[in-house]
């Protein structure tokens, strides 16, 4: 088979970067660079054993489908018989070498879409937030993946967002879209796309295309997937709702995909909605999509079942995929010959009952060497052998104190547009600032049972004097600069300590509050200050 063919040239050539056309955004429609021809997507969802919605607090074990040669070499046959051009990968592991699959897939004409973060290291929809150890894990998969001409984008979420009480979570991911496009350039990368997946929920869906788009086009999306399930069976594209979806995006300014399709409700699915999706009714406004998954697993979505002495067999999807696919040519444009029309931004939606995030301001930029700074001048800090578990009494206690003054630095509300400028540090960080500001305005507050120290705080100058001076005494002021994380080292989002300062306030009188805080606020206030 071919296919084979190609996986073993690429065995012998796996440290030698395959030729392949980079794939590039002009207005609406993806187009090969070099000549032109308009892209688009047949992909295929490409991981085992990683859910797709990663908004995970926990952190479990995973397999990089692109560092694994084997199994990579194994599929990219398969992944060729259904005409793939596309996969998707939902979690990648930076500290593994991706050379051999990348290029043999490169050699398959395959690109990747590659999610940026991993179960666990991931924006939380119940705790969200946007730091500096998320955007080094970001940064890090940034870094490997860049080299590769069939990178062909990523995605800074996935469904993080999906029903209007946490609709406040995307001011966090938006974050982290416009710190990724920022990190891109500043490191000369070629131009490689950032964008979201959403899924699909009547009663946020409109807003949330609006919001990820509108604005400051350095902070918005370059591509919108939309993870979409609603044509099961033998449906067509009304009863579907694909012309709904259609007209909707009609005159959106980037680039939209299915980032994830294929109802299971009828099995073997029949994947008729293939010859909608890259037919006439369809093409001028989506660029394909990524049919959910390759693998078969307990949700029974996949295409193929590995057996257990690693061989794969087709499953009746797969075969039903491959004869749909093989009887589409979606008819594009060629790039020179295209002048965008839509070249709007959406209009940002206004909060309401199904929506709770200002567009403007976002989250301060991930901005590592700020927090450096900040510990720099601290008189009192958390010691480094109390557990993070332990710190919610703490931030309990302080919070509680004068209408949450102490800890306006720290203030994630993304309802209101109000964020402190420490709000992006590390949890231990955050910690160590509130407990300053209480010690200065209280005489022997740097005790807390012996959880905290005192420390010979340092005068700031230089870089340092001007990213304080910006953030302001209390925390509240805005720092302007490049996302910097170089001192974090990657972590998890999972919530405690300083998470979820981001829930409506309370009638305590405290500054937003999370409930994990609110909480810890209560116990805390039986703490002996010693």
């Amino acid at each position: 088979m071919k296919g084979i063919a190609i996986a073993a040239a690429a065995l012998f050539a796996s440290t030698v970067t395959a030729a392949v056309d980079p794939i590039v955004i002009k207005g609406n429609k993806f187009f090969y660079k070099t000549n032109g021809t308009q892209f688009f997507m047949r992909g295929v969802a490409y991981q085992q054993e990683v859910g797709t919605n990663t908004s995970a607090t926990e952190s479990v074990d995973y397999t990089d489908p692109l560092a694994d040669t084997t199994k990579c070499m194994r599929d990219i046959p398969y992944l060729a018989k259904l005409r793939t051009n596309t996969i998707r990968v939902y979690a990648i592991d930076p500290t593994k070498d991706h050379d051999t699959c990348m290029n043999a897939l490169a050699d398959a004409g395959i690109y990747v879409v590659a999610d940026l973060s991993e179960p666990g290291t991931s924006i939380n929809r119940d705790d969200a937030q946007w730091t500096t150890d998320l955007f080094s894990r970001y940064t890090s998969v940034v870094d490997v993946m860049a080299k590769y001409d069939n990178t062909l984008g990523f995605f800074a979420g996935n469904e993080v967002s999906n029903a209007p009480n946490n609709t406040g979570a995307s001011a966090f991911v938006k974050a982290a879209v416009r710190d990724t496009k920022s990190y891109i350039k500043s490191k000369n990368y070629r131009q490689i796309g950032v964008g979201y997946a959403t899924n699909d929920d009547a009663d946020i869906r409109k807003d949330m295309e609006a919001y990820f788009d509108c604005g400051n086009r350095e902070e918005a999306i370059d591509f919108w997937g939309y993870n979409i399930y609603s044509w099961c069976g033998k449906s067509d594209f009304k009863t579907s709702g694909y012309d709904v979806r259609t007209e909707e995006y009609k005159d959106y300014d980037v680039p939209v995909f299915f980032a994830e399709y294929g109802c299971n409700t009828d099995r073997p699915r029949e994947f008729t909605e293939v010859q909608a999706l890259y037919g006439k009714d369809m093409t001028d406004v989506w660029s394909g999509g990524i049919v959910y998954m390759y693998f078969e697993e307990a949700n029974e979505f996949g295409l193929v079942t590995i057996q257990s002495d690693g061989s794969v067999s087709e499953l009746p999807d797969f075969k039903s995929l491959s004869a749909q696919i093989a009887k589409v040519t979606p008819s594009g444009v060629n790039m020179n010959d295209f002048t965008p029309t839509n070249t709007a931004a959406a209009q940002c939606p206004e909060n309401g009952d199904s929506w709770a995030a200002v567009a403007t301001p976002l989250p301060p930029v991930a901005n590592a060497a700020l927090c450096n700074c900040m510990m720099d001048t601290l008189t009192c800090t958390i010691k480094s052998n109390v557990d993070e578990e332990d710190y919610g009494d703490i931030f309990g206690y302080i919070c509680g104190q004068k209408g949450g003054d102490y800890c306006a630095g720290i203030a994630r509300d993304a309802e209101n547009g109000v964020y402190g400028a420490y709000g992006m540090c590390k949890p231990s960080e955050q910690l160590g600032y509130v407990l300053d500001q209480y010690a200065r305005n209280n005489t022997n507050g740097c005790g807390f049972e012996g959880k905290a120290t005192q420390v010979s705080a340092q005068t700031a100058s230089g870089q340092c004097a001007t990213l304080l001076a910006q953030a302001g005494p209390q925390g509240q002021g805005t720092v302007t600069g490049q996302p910097n994380g170089a001192s974090a080292t990657g972590g998890s989002s999972t919530p405690g300590a300083a998470g979820a300062l981001s829930a409506p306030s309370f009638d305590t009188g405290l500054f937003t509050l999370g409930v994990y805080v609110v909480g810890a606020v209560f116990s805390g206030m039986a703490m002996v200050l010693l």
